[in-house]
């Protein structure tokens, strides 16, 4: 049997794709964007099995997914946190950043004592700097 001309796809097409309507990210970045841990916890947990989408256990942190995506973390599901921000005056000698590897103090030392969520950091700054964070 034989087709008709054009009606089988053209391996050779190099027509541009058409982009996503709605932006896409790997499940680990997903689940960061909505609040509720780092990107490096977040893979952790996907790999760990604590995650599902759709109902179905992932195990790829990078698996594709939108905002829209059906999350669930331990059981529970995994929605977008209110977002906070924080203007703060840094003192020197405090690192803009999570933890640092060299053990030395960050703002999180700051807020440490204040009953607030996983703040993710949007920038940094070197020790040496001070002045207002927005």
């Amino acid at each position: 049997m034989f087709a008709a001309k054009g009606a089988l796809p053209n391996p050779h097409n190099t027509s541009p794709r058409v982009p996503h309507l709605v932006p896409r990210h790997g499940l680990a970045r997903e689940i960061s964007r909505r609040g509720l841990c780092s990107r490096a916890q977040a893979e952790a947990a996907v790999r760990a099995g604590r995650v599902q989408v759709n109902g179905r256990l992932a195990r790829d942190p990078e698996q594709p997914c939108t905002a829209h995506t059906r999350i669930d973390l331990d059981g529970h599901p995994a929605l977008p946190s209110e977002r906070i921000y924080l203007a703060l005056n840094k003192p020197r000698g405090l690192l803009t950043t999570v933890r640092d590897e060299q053990g030395r103090d960050t703002i999180y030392t700051l807020l440490a004592d204040a009953d607030l969520p996983w703040l993710a950091p949007i920038g940094r700054l070197d020790k040496a700097s001070e002045g207002l964070l927005c």
